[in-house]
């Protein structure tokens, strides 16, 4: 730590002797860049060093020194903007006094330069610089060493120096970048209509979560930061919008683990005159066209696993599942077998008080780990979904679906609900539900009834978590790789 103070300390010397030269450390002059580090090698990597030399091939480009091999009166540095990085070569006798600068250059100082390509004796494209500026100088210096389980926190903490050593977080949020992309053209293509609603809701609703509040002041009015943006999605299939999405940030006031992040980006997508298998269907259809744009491949590598998306995908219900699994129907229907058989597989239900989330916790524990290729698993209980349309002939399950992939759930979707009378129902249920210690309950939500009370066309809905989607496109094993700034504790 004392050795890195004192190369801040003699970086600040630096800028101070930069001023005195009449010389701008942080240029508030624009630099006319040409050209990608990138683009330049690509476009003659198999151009030869005589042609370079008789072309004379001029070029302009600004970024950031990541190594400097000095030899007095000439030096090499590699130059990396956000396509990638290209060598450059400081001459004296070329630069003249300009070359004095450099000595005052370090590692993670941004320059722009104007030269010409050449080839070095090991027959690497380099830039012969002409001439060159200090746009900003680093005052701290990048770390030699980042990777390894021990700095993974200060990794998510110092994101931009992450994303300035580490080319393959840099390419990860590309990826993600075309995900989100691909998402957007898909339903467009479809003719879904992008939409904004409120992300701050007098009631929380979409999901059965624990909220985050807030206040507004002008209004006086406490608010909740949303936990899913369902409720006005449909409100806007009420009033004659067939076909929605909006790609959204939610907060759910939750644990944080691998999977699991407090605030996460989602799309969801509502559909008017479908049911769940038809959304299973399209669902096949984004997820496919998502994957094949971006990597290319319908086989893909996550952690251990190799997963092939090729469709279709096998529809399997909750409850055959657990049937396999070795539960009994006795307990598929009674709370106190099903927690009698769970307790005899490890699995704890102390503070399950339903039926229906008992089987949920059993299948997330025993099943869900084995679910590595893409599965529906469909027809959940209807005490899970308090917003999705029952099954006609069997009134405990409702027209639902989430899809897992790699062992964990990418999606979740479900005929809605479009009976007033029964959403009332439901909402009271869940209320009582609430009354009894569930904080994650369904609040009653009055306004949305009496939209409802209009006539909600027969639809289905659909949401897929954008965050999981990149861990499994970019193979990576924390939900905190794909999200720039995740939060944390604060430093000690």
């Amino acid at each position: 730590m004392e050795e890195y103070n004192e190369i801040i300390k003699q970086r600040i010397k630096t800028i101070e002797e930069i001023r005195q030269m009449q010389m701008d450390p942080y240029s508030s002059r624009p630099y006319k860049v040409e050209n990608t580090a990138e683009e330049l090698i690509q476009k003659y990597s198999d151009t030869s060093a005589e042609e370079l030399e008789s072309n004379g091939i001029k070029c302009s480009i600004a970024g950031r020194i990541v190594a400097i091999r000095s030899f007095g009166k000439a030096a090499f540095a590699h130059l990396q903007d956000s396509s990638g990085k290209i060598q450059i070569f400081f001459q004296k006798d070329k630069l003249g006094d300009d070359f004095k600068l450099f000595k005052k250059l370090n590692i993670g100082d941004i320059i722009g330069l104007n030269g010409i390509l050449f080839r070095t004796k090991t027959n690497e494209l380099t830039i012969n610089i002409s001439s060159y500026r200090l746009l900003t100088k680093s005052v701290r210096p990048l770390p030699e060493k980042w990777h390894g389980l021990t700095d993974i926190e200060t990794r998510y903490r110092q994101r931009y120096v992450d994303l300035i050593v580490n080319p393959q977080v840099r390419n990860t949020f590309r990826t993600r970048s075309r995900i989100i992309r691909c998402l957007r053209n898909f339903l467009d293509a479809k003719g879904f209509m992008e939409v904004e609603t409120p992300m701050m809701q007098p009631i929380p609703g979409g999901a059965t979560a624990r909220p985050f509040k807030t206040h507004h002041n002008a209004l006086g009015l406490d608010l909740f930061l949303r936990i899913a943006p369902e409720l006005y999605l449909k409100r806007l299939l009420v009033g004659g919008f067939e076909r929605v999405y909006e790609i959204n940030r939610n907060f759910r006031n939750e644990g944080i683990s691998t999977r699991h992040n407090p605030e996460f980006t989602m799309v969801e997508f509502y559909m008017a005159y479908a049911d769940y298998t038809e959304m299973m269907d399209l669902m096949e259809e984004i997820i496919t066209g998502v994957v094949k744009e971006t990597l290319g491949t319908l086989s893909i590598r996550y952690g251990d696993n190799n997963i092939d998306l090729t469709p279709p995908w096998p529809r399997v219900r909750m409850v055959d599942a657990l049937i396999e699994a070795g539960m009994p129907e006795k307990a598929l229907s009674d709370l106190a077998e099903a927690k009698k058989w769970a307790i005899g597989k490890g699995v704890a239900l102390d503070d399950v008080h339903s039926l229906g989330k008992a089987l949920d916790e059993i299948f997330s524990e025993l099943i869900e780990p084995s679910l590595i290729q893409p599965t529906f698993v469909i027809d959940h209980p209807v005490e899970l979904s308090p917003l999705a349309k029952r099954k006609k002939n069997e009134p405990r399950l409702v027209e639902r679906f989430e899809l897992f992939i790699a062992a964990r759930e990418i999606a979740n979707a479900f005929s809605e609900l479009n009976d007033p009378f029964e959403q009332k129902n439901r909402f009271h249920d869940q209320v009582a539900d609430r009354e009894k210690g569930d904080d994650e309950a369904h609040l009653m939500d009055d306004d949305f009834l009496r939209a409802l009370e209009y006539g909600m066309p027969p639809a289905a809905g659909a949401g897929i978590g954008i965050d999981r989607l990149v861990m499994l496109l970019t193979d990576s094993p924390s939900i905190r790789d794909v999200i720039l700034f995740p939060q944390l504790k604060p430093e000690a």
